[in-house]
């Protein structure tokens, strides 16, 4: 019926024809004069989910007629003949037992891998098993391998691998993968078929026979008498010299697209010229058929593109409807493949965009929300991407470590946290106790914050008992989530997942809720929970684990799983992978992502087998699947109307084009006038839309840059008191001054900032003040024990990061010993009366206050008095501490007006500025009395012309360096303004 007497059914379907519909109308011609019950008993097997939407929707064109059969490859096993077959092992389970010899061959073999890598490692050898049953590669050919390296790594893995095959081979008591018991359902239909072929008709639609088990069985379908294969994407346009080439044994091509085609022709005894068109449906652009199949020629034979090149005619008829869009980067490629999608929408055509590239599909996904298109994407969502999986995942990386205050608050602040409260009110206090738990934490709180810490704010924000109780309550509930988080040890793998499921139910269900439905509702929910109890349900052959191990497996599965939204989409915009551009039923398709390691994305490193083994083994090597990936390119460019994009530039660096796009490039650019001319007009069509993308982002009127800022409050509203530090600011950057204490602004540090200069000079002034404070008389080597001894106990109580106490006590010891014996120094000159000492003074003059808190005060024997200020980084040199960092200066003042409490009145002789960084440098300046009353009168003046309401607080008015990063720079709108620019006064009202 299909093939002719002698010869297999072997057809394809050109690039650029609707597939479906070409499988449609070729069968309903070949079955037209048959019964019509014929149709209804035909099977036809095609290898995605999306092709046999796709076909039966071709069927459903409102005829009366009956329906095909069309399955899924996959569901070959599932026939009442084959129940007696042994049941495929779960693949969960597989990958558990895998894992435990895993990870005892790592405590073996500790140079292989790291033990972070077990649940990859598992995840490999479980495809090199399958892959291995899919092209009948023994245990023995494996074992056989001719191996030299050096470092003896592949050695080792076939060690290993001997070892598995004893558990997991052919000949083990195991039970068998999917692949083995589909190898055994293929045995039993060939010798079934042998004896009694099929009295209806059979098709194998959609695939290129990569897969050795669905090449076998495509092979068997092709040799039946009602038998018939339907390859996609064939180039029917190829010399035959070509042909030759790519199965050239000395030379083969296997990284060209029609390899597979030509491997399948040999595999049946024809030669792949001799594949017959399955239907005579027109191609989208025979004229571009050709041209791509010459651009993508093998290499040894592209010196054809010099012959073939100047005589090809008809290029512009061939890229009349092709756009070459070379965004500068990310952000304008997705902008124009929304746009693009959009306007097809917009005008009722089908459009399409194909990709391999998720991260590019989402974020097209979340431009087209603007215009509120939901677009139809094959792959769904990833389950880690949802709310319920988000979650997860979070509780999984904190379990086991101390959480910091971003930690905490990422878990607080999820959408289902607290979904069970007790009403709508239960919920809003827990968003609100949430918001101001994170003002607190990031102006006050600990980097690692305790139930003391919790409660303490609890009680101190409470405004009356009422509203203590409940913070104390919900403080409560927060610190046992902490705590339980913070729980480590190596468990039963069903332990682990209780444990996890438990926290998880707790955080939903609130500190007085009973309800945690919402976690499991919804598809997401349903999907995480059914993930949970799959690996419940096999967590037997999961062992013992570490929490690290047991989180390291739980993200791979929750990225692994998919979550399809049953939301209505719009009918006409898709987003595909390369293996739905087989159908190819789109008015306009876009290409997307067309930079190499996308188009064809990367291989990755095989842990298991170098490329040469994988060559002697028979095992499918890295080139023949970018050969896949090159033949879905040549499908999905063969569209009617083509957008070929790529970024110049992603995140990180400058990217490269596709190879199969600089062949069509390089081919267009050299082969004539014309040819060169279609190439420009794909990049100004192009260069159009993403003119059009940027436009989307400009704001609708022109915004003028803003003016250097010199804003000039009323007297009353400007600051009465400031302290000794705050004077320099002043001089410097008055804005801030401005900001902070007029504005009543202060800047939020991060949740996850890292320790800075602050808090390392903190835990410097620290180790000096209780230093001091045990002095004695003994020799430097004893003081040089008991500084140390001090520093670690500081740094032990005052840093919460443990590297950073690591590192800031590194340094410590490499000062220690110069620094002990300056202090011994220095207490040989005066004697401490006053560490850490606080002072206030009145300036009567302009009703101005000014405070400060001392370091370090010492008396020396005439007398006078030293003062001194710590630096932990490099001290301001004498002629700035005169100029503008003059906090010292203005702290001897005080001194000598008898305003620091518990020091006696006296004469300042000297002031310095002690640095505690590497170098150890001291920037000291002696005092004159006549320096006093000079730095008292500078200050009054300085506040009297702030008191004068025609005088604005500039900003950066007298900045060190011009990099110099402040607090309210953003504010100030700085850069939009430069350092030269004049400031513009602003009166303000009251």
């Amino acid at each position: 019926m299909f093939a002719e007497a002698g010869k297999p059914g072997l057809f394809g379907v050109p690039c650029g024809a609707e597939y479906p519909r070409a499988i449609k109308i070729g069968l309903l011609e070949r079955l037209k004069d048959t019964a019509p019950e014929l149709l209804a008993r035909t099977e036809i097997f095609v290898n995605t989910s999306r092709m046999r939407k796709d076909i039966q929707r071709a069927f459903d064109d409102e005829s009366t007629r009956f329906l095909p059969k069309i399955r899924l490859l996959t569901e070959l096993g599932t026939d009442h003949q084959f129940l007696d077959l042994p049941v495929p092992v779960n693949s969960l389970r597989r990958r558990l037992e895998l894992s435990q010899l895993v990870a005892h061959f790592l405590r073996q073999e500790p140079q292989f891998a790291t033990r972070a890598s077990i649940f990859d490692l598992s995840d490999s050898l479980a495809q090199v098993l399958s892959e291995m049953q899919d092209e009948d590669v023994t245990p023995e050919a494996i074992r056989n391998l001719k191996v030299q390296d050096s470092s003896g790594h592949w050695q080792k893995s076939l060690q290993f691998l001997s070892i598995i095959f004893d558990f997991f081979g052919p000949e083990s008591a195991a039970d068998p993968g999917p692949e083995a018991r589909m190898k055994l359902v293929i045995d039993r239909l060939e010798r079934h078929w042998r004896d009694t072929p099929p009295d209806h008709p059979i098709l194998v639609a959609g695939s290129t026979g990569s897969r050795g088990l669905t090449a076998r069985f495509m092979s068997l379908v092709a040799n039946l008498p009602m038998g018939a294969v339907i390859l996609p994407g064939v180039d029917f346009d190829m010399p035959d010299t070509v042909w030759t080439q790519i199965r050239n044994p000395e030379r083969a091509s296997v990284e060209h697209p029609q390899e597979r085609t030509a491997r399948m022709a040999e595999r049946l005894g024809i030669r792949p010229q001799d594949i017959r068109p399955w239907h005579t449906t027109a191609c989208a652009n025979s004229t571009r058929n050709r041209l791509i199949s010459l651009a993508l020629r093998p290499a040894p034979v592209t010196d054809q593109w010099m012959e073939e090149g100047p005589a090809f005619k008809d290029v512009m008829q061939a890229t009349d409807h092709m756009t070459l869009i070379e965004a500068p980067d990310m952000r304008i490629e997705s902008n124009a493949i929304a746009l693009i999608l959009r306007h097809a929408a917009e005008h009722d055509r089908t459009a399409a965009m194909i990709t391999p590239d998720r991260d590019l599909a989402r974020r097209v996904t979340a431009l087209l929300e603007r215009w509120g298109i939901v677009p139809d994407d094959s792959a769904g969502i990833p389950l880690n991407q949802t709310p319920p999986g988000r979650l997860l995942r979070h509780i999984v990386g904190f379990i086991g470590r101390t959480m910091s205050s971003e930690d905490l608050l990422v878990l607080l602040k999820h959408p289902l946290s607290a979904r069970g409260a007790q009403g709508d009110e239960g919920r809003g206090y827990h968003l609100l106790w949430t918001r101001e738990l994170e003002v607190h934490l990031r102006r006050k709180g600990p980097a690692f914050p305790a139930r003391e810490d919790l409660l303490k704010w609890a009680i101190e924000s409470g405004k009356d008992k009422a509203d203590k109780d409940g913070r104390k309550h919900w403080a409560g509930w927060v610190s046992d989530l902490l705590e339980k988080v913070q729980v480590s040890q190596d468990s039963l793998l069903s332990d682990h997942l209780k444990h996890l499921v438990s926290l998880a139910s707790a955080l939903v269900k609130g500190p007085n809720g009973e309800d945690d439905g919402e976690l499991w509702a919804q598809h997401a929910g349903r999907e995480a929970r059914r993930l949970i109890e799959d690996l419940q349900r096999e967590s037997d052959y999961g062992g013992s684990l570490s929490i690290h191990e047991f989180a390291d497996l739980f993200r791979a599965l929750l990225g692994r799983g998919q979550v399809r939204d049953p939301s209505p989409k719009h009918p006409k915009v898709m987003i595909w992978g390369t293996l739905e551009a087989r159908s190819l039923q789109a008015d306009l398709v876009i290409l997307a992502g067309l930079n190499e390691s996308i188009w064809p994305q990367s291989t990755g490193q095989d842990p298991w087998f170098s490329r040469d083994m994988r060559r002697q083994a028979g095992l499918i090597s890295p080139e023949q699947m970018i050969g896949l990936s090159a033949h879905d390119f040549q499908q999905a460019i063969a569209a009617q109307e083509v957008i070929l994009t790529r970024a110049k530039r992603d995140a990180e660096a400058e990217t490269v084009a596709s190879r199969w796009l600089i062949r069509l490039t390089n081919l267009m650019a050299g082969m004539s006038d014309e040819g060169r001319e279609g190439l420009e007009d794909m990049r100004k069509r192009g260069t159009a839309w993403m003119g059009l993308a940027d436009a989307l982002d400009e704001p609708d009127t022109a915004i003028p840059p803003a003016k250097r800022p010199s804003p000039r409050p009323p007297k009353d509203a400007r600051p009465r008191q400031l302290s000794v530090t705050r004077i320099e600011t002043l001089i410097r950057d008055p804005y801030d001054i401005y900001a902070s204490r007029i504005l009543r602004l202060s800047k939020l540090d991060s949740l996850s900032r890292d320790p800075d200069i602050r808090e390392r000079g903190t835990a410097l002034h620290a180790i000096m003040e209780r230093y001091l404070g045990q002095i004695g008389d003994d020799s430097h080597e004893a003081a040089l024990a008991r500084f140390l001894t001090v520093a670690e106990e500081v740094l032990e109580q005052e840093v919460a990061w443990p590297s950073a106490r690591r590192v800031w006590l590194a340094r410590v010891r490499r000062i220690a010993d110069q620094l002990v014996r300056d202090e011994r120094d220095r207490l040989l000159r005066g004697t401490p009366c006053g560490i850490e000492t606080k002072a206030a003074m009145h300036l009567s003059e302009v009703d101005f206050s000014l405070t400060c808190k001392a370091d370090r005060i010492d008396r020396k024997e005439d007398d006078t008095f030293v003062i001194y200020d710590y630096k932990s980084g490099t001290p301001p040199s004498e002629k700035q501490t005169r100029k503008f960092s003059i906090q010292l200066l203005l702290e001897a003042m005080m001194m000598e007006a008898g305003k620091f409490e518990g020091v006696p009145k006296g004469r300042v002789s000297e002031v310095a500025y002690l640095g505690l960084n590497a170098a150890l440098k001291k920037t000291v300046l002696p005092l004159e009395p006549h320096d006093i009353a000079e730095i008292r009168d500078r200050l009054v003046k300085l506040i009297a012309a702030y008191d004068d309401p025609g005088l604005g607080y500039t900003s950066r008015r007298m900045m060190e360096t011009v990099q110099y990063k402040t607090d309210f720079e953003h504010l100030a709108r700085f850069g939009e303004w430069s350092i030269s620019d004049t400031p513009v006064p602003e009166d303000l009202d009251d």
